[in-house]
């Protein structure tokens, strides 16, 4: 008898895997849509139509597809093993994955202010908001094998502390950027 719960496990891992290195990838080139303005002047609107084809397709091609792989997959895993529901942690991932699919949607308004040339956030925000999937993914992964809430509580003031480590590197490397 096959054991569809693995499967559905195998084929959510891959989704969200895939989910966020679409993410990534999609942030990384807001920085660089937001440098445009750094180019040669004649080859600005080149580099914007190139930056928001390319977020398009990473948008609606993989991180899309990869959200719904993502959900549908978790899901029917939940469907095969509802009793999973009644543990805190998965509330949690649950709430988690909720704010994780704004974070997504909202990169999509990202996609459209760059593309009308509406967009005045810069570069280093975009640094900045390129950080936070990571720490969804620490968040969402220590607590689906960690499970106990108390532990997870002080790893997830492990993963705050990491993200504040991380802010003031790239504080510093803004600075040492700017200096150059």
């Amino acid at each position: 008898m096959l054991n569809y719960y693995s499967f559905f496990k195998a084929f959510h891992i891959i989704g969200f895997v895939t989910w966020f290195a679409g993410l990534f990838y999609l942030v990384r080139m807001f920085v660089y849509h937001a440098e445009v303005e750094q180019k040669p002047k004649e080859l600005q609107a080149d580099w914007r139509a190139q930056f928001t084809l390319m977020q398009w397709r990473v948008y609606k091609i993989i991180s899309t597809p990869a959200m719904v792989i993502t959900w549908l997959f978790g899901l029917l895993m939940l469907a095969t093993n509802p009793a999973i529901l009644d543990q805190t942690w998965i509330k949690i991932k649950l709430v988690l994955l909720v704010l994780l699919v704004i974070y997504h949607f909202y990169c999509k308004t990202i996609i459209i202010k760059q593309e009308k040339g509406e967009d005045r956030a810069g570069s280093f925000n975009y640094r900045l908001l390129n950080e936070l999937p990571t720490l969804f993914l620490v968040a969402i992964v220590l607590l689906a094998v960690v499970r106990d809430f108390l532990d997870f509580l002080k790893l997830f003031g492990g993963v705050i502390a990491f993200g504040i480590v991380l802010f003031i590197f790239a504080k510093q490397y803004k600075k040492r950027r700017e200096s150059k």
